[in-house]
């Protein structure tokens, strides 16, 4: 009964930390305030530009458009794009295979 009871709490904790894990802050999101578009919406533009899983997403300062951004990896058929999002138009500023020397 003892183990049986340690297993529980231990999965128990798992799953608490893997679902924590969802509503962790993206990078960026500090800019957030600056944007016109939300994250949600950036997103839905970005999947349209390129449809895959997001793998990971940030909005940074960065030159080009309104110099705010928001950077997705999308990631789809083993291949993976990086899709930058201008965070104030919403217009798609990069569409492209992510190259591995790239930061």
């Amino acid at each position: 009964m003892k183990s049986i009871k340690k297993w529980s709490v231990g999965t128990l904790t798992l799953l608490l930390l893997g679902n924590a894990s969802l509503a962790l802050a993206y990078k960026g999101e500090q800019y957030a305030k600056e944007a016109t578009l939300t994250i949600e919406q950036a997103r839905a533009v970005a999947v349209k530009a390129y449809p895959g899983d997001i793998v990971e997403e940030e909005l940074e300062h960065k030159l080009g458009g309104s110099g705010l951004r928001y950077s997705f990896d999308i990631r789809a058929n083993h291949i993976t794009h990086e899709v930058e999002i201008d965070a104030k138009s919403g217009k798609v500023l990069r569409n492209e295979r992510e190259n591995s020397n790239e930061d």
